[in-house]
């Protein structure tokens, strides 16, 4: 394990509390909470196969997850700011998506050692009433630095699409939407699968002084295993993924504008099986996976584009954020031991504003 020196700044973290808020499980876990057996069978019931694949289990997200689980999560590790990033607020379309801000806001995350630096709403451009809804997020927090409009779409069918539209980010009333939150000089967080890749491309020239952050190191779905009905099914069309992955990734890193999140790399649908082997993966485990992926990351978007984000608790089903962040840090040490605070504090610090 390699000692940082310094406090974290957690650029990406999730907040929840099914009993209180809009949830997708809500009457579910208000119904079954004190079994988690039967409230487990009764989600794979009803919610669609494909998305249980791509969160795994379903303990994480029925659970609350609030300030002093992730202070517990945490260990020995020292993480002094967070930045809330939506976690899909549910069936909540308009205006009402800003009470996810408000939420976020209240939480006493004081109260376990934490500053809430950031929140990252959303919004959808599409909508007419687009520009309102970021004013009505910047007057419910300060904090407020921007939005997430997730664009997930694969074309395997039964990977989970987490939009309506297929090419979400070059949608002609997306883009034109998207020109009140260039005006407005908020920060972007992109999310999509890896074969989604040249539409962010495409969005981030369109508007060169946008600052957009690609979540998840752009989420290779199928990388190290087999998803949905055809994707990572053998040796060769992992090595495909990858491929395309890196060529990709090497374009989006030309465009001085887009950051990346060293985020996300131990959800399902990359094609891990920790969770169903009942385990979670050791530190060893996650530094081999991740490495290949940090080492070409830092060699195409450099030292300074770069920043180090938890997602949790949606990884926690593979692997405990204290492996996570001993892995990480390590594979920067390798080649970058210079890079740590950057990635591991300074950039999160200077895109979001904090």
């Amino acid at each position: 394990m390699h000692q940082l020196g310094f406090s974290i700044i957690d650029a990406h973290i999730h907040q929840w509390d099914p009993y209180h808020t809009p949830h997708a499980a809500k009457m579910a876990v208000k119904l079954l909470g004190k079994h988690p057996y039967l409230l487990d069978k009764m989600i794979r019931l009803v919610q669609p196969d494909d998305l249980i694949e791509t969160v795994g289990l379903t303990q994480h997200v029925t659970a609350p997850y609030l300030p002093k689980n992730y202070k517990a999560d945490l260990g020995h590790y020292d993480v002094d700011k967070v930045v809330h990033v939506e976690a899909n607020w549910h069936h909540q379309k308009g205006k009402a998506v800003v009470a996810e801000t408000e939420f976020v806001s209240a939480l006493d995350f004081q109260a376990q050692h934490l500053t809430l630096a950031g929140i990252v709403g959303t919004a959808d451009p599409r909508d007419a009433n687009f520009k309102k809804i970021l004013k009505l997020h910047q007057a419910a927090s300060p904090l407020f630095r921007g939005i997430r409009k997730m664009a997930a779409y694969h074309e395997d069918p039964k990977i989970h699409a987490w939009t309506d539209d297929p090419h979400l980010y070059t949608n002609t009333k997306f883009m034109k939407g998207f020109e009140a939150l260039a005006s407005m000089n908020l920060s972007f967080d992109a999310w999509a699968y890896s074969s989604q890749l040249p539409d962010i491309v495409q969005l981030a020239k369109s508007f060169p002084e946008t600052s957009i952050v690609l979540d998840h190191f752009g989420t290779p779905a199928g990388l190290f295993g087999s998803v949905g009905s055809h994707t990572g099914l053998t040796k060769t069309a992992r090595e495909n993924i990858l491929f395309h992955w890196q060529e990709d990734m090497a374009e989006l890193a030309s465009l001085p504008n887009v950051y990346t999140k060293m985020s996300g790399l131990f959800m399902p649908i990359l094609g891990h099986q920790f969770h169903k082997e009942k385990r979670l993966a050791s530190k060893t485990e996650v530094f081999d996976l991740a490495y290949p992926l940090i080492s070409h990351v830092l060699q195409c978007f450099g030292p300074y584009r770069i920043m180090f984000a938890s997602n949790f608790p949606m990884d926690s089903v593979s692997t405990s954020l204290v492996n996570i962040i001993d892995a990480f840090s390590d594979a920067i040490a390798v080649s970058h031991p210079e890079a740590l605070s950057l990635i591991f504090r300074d950039n999160a610090k200077q895109f979001y504003r904090l």
